[in-house]
Parts: structure tokens; sequence; C-alpha cells
């Protein structure tokens, strides 16, 4: 794929808020847009996420009122939930781990005894949690000293777990909605919606939380209410 390609696509990705309603997505857009979506980059391969299809016709509208009757929400012809499941970082750990594991042919190589040390030791240093915050001060300590003479990796609390999460569910739904774009159709990631209700109608655990909902379908031109206004190069970019 050449640059200029590239360049149409982000071009003509925008947030439409009407879609058409004679004109169907068909499943297959959205299937592999979400298998595109997979291949997004995250932080340490932990893949803490999970992407909710929304097709059944009761839910969708649900989903109408639970995204406060937005109007890409209502004209949507398909809806998918990016949500972040950090709580699931011990299951992904070992996953990565036995992955490595599996590889090892004879004496594990450094490149794989490192591998198995940052998935057994690392991770769970980086994730576990507790009630008292035992860890968190364990992680802030280890951070404090450990930078006192040199860059080091800054780990804190919860918070910071949760920035991490989110940065790498939204890469993936970002990598979606281009991958929409790309099939000629069109997207608009939705933040106003009442997640609380959200995760009761997805039957979701308590750690797992909603990064954004995204609404799928054919543009229209009364779904863009603007032309995309940007600050300027200069005053976003600098150079050191």
């Amino acid at each position: 794929m050449n640059s200029s390609y590239f360049d149409e696509i982000i071009e003509k990705r925008r947030s439409n808020r009407k879609f058409d309603p004679a004109i169907e997505v068909h499943n297959d857009v959205i299937k592999r847009s979400l298998e595109r979506a997979i291949l997004s980059p995250n932080s340490s391969n932990m893949q803490l996420w999970e992407f909710y299809w929304i097709k059944d016709a009761n839910n969708k509208a649900k989903f109408v009122e639970l995204c406060l009757g937005q109007s890409a929400a209502k004209t949507a012809k398909q809806l998918v939930v990016f949500v972040t499941r950090k709580d699931l970082w011990a299951q992904r750990a070992k996953w990565n781990y036995d992955l490595v594991k599996k590889s090892i042919e004879g004496e594990p190589n450094k490149l794989q005894k490192r591998g198995l040390d940052y998935y057994s030791k690392l991770m769970p240093l980086a994730y576990r949690s507790d009630i008292f915050g035992f860890f968190a001060f364990v992680r802030r300590c280890i951070s404090f000293f450990g930078g006192l003479t040199k860059p080091f990796y800054r780990m804190g609390g919860k918070a910071d777990q949760r920035v991490t999460v989110h940065k790498s569910c939204a890469l993936a739904a970002q990598t979606f909605m281009l991958s929409i774009a790309a099939e000629g159709f069109e997207s608009c990631p939705m933040e106003g919606f009442d997640s609380k209700r959200v995760k009761e109608l997805l039957q979701l655990p308590s750690g797992a939380e909603i990064n954004m909902i995204i609404a799928v379908g054919k543009a229209t031109q009364e779904g863009i209410w603007g032309p995309r206004n940007r600050v300027p190069y200069e005053e976003v970019v600098f150079e050191r």
C-alpha cells in the first residue's frame, strides 16, 4: 500500500453522526476490521481488551438509550463496544509465558530467559494489586530508588495501570475505525454513554471498563457537523 492511499483513508475518516438507513454494513466488514484491530500494538503484548460486537436487535435498541439517544447510535447499522480488562492480567501474562516456554528447545537463550522473567516476574509486579495498596507502594519505592541515578520506568498504582490498558484499547479502536474507512464506510467513536448500565447489559465483571462505543454505517452529508478544524501543526509539534 502506498502512502497516498493511506492519506486518502486518513482524509476520508470522519466521525459521522448520522448514517444512511438504506445501506447495510455486512458482517464481513466488521469481522475483518475486528481481526485487524486485534493486530494493534499494545503494552507488553498483554492484550488486556475485549471487543463486544452488538448483533442482537434487542440489545442494539437498548444501546441507543444507553448512548443517551445519540444520532450516531440511532442510525448505526453496527455497534462495537471496546472494553479494557485489566483484571485479566494474570491470565494474559501466563498465556505469553507459555508461548515463550513453548518456543524453547533445549536450554533457553538470553532473549527467551528475558521473556520468561518478563511475564513471570515483571508483569505480576506491574499489575498485582491489593486493597491496602501495598503493591502500589512497593512499585513506587522501586521506581523512586531505581530512578535516582538513571532513567527508570515509573510504576505506580491503579491509576497508572488504567492509563496503560486504556491506551492499548484505544489503539485497537483506532485501527478498527481506519479499517472501517478503508472498507468504504464510516464510524463514530462515542464517549457519551451510561458506562454502569453498559457493563450490566454486557454482564461484565467489576474489573472491566468501557473504553468507547463505536457506531458504524454508511456516511451521510448531514452526519458531518462541520469542517475538520485542527490546531496548527506549529502549535502541537515541537522539535527538540
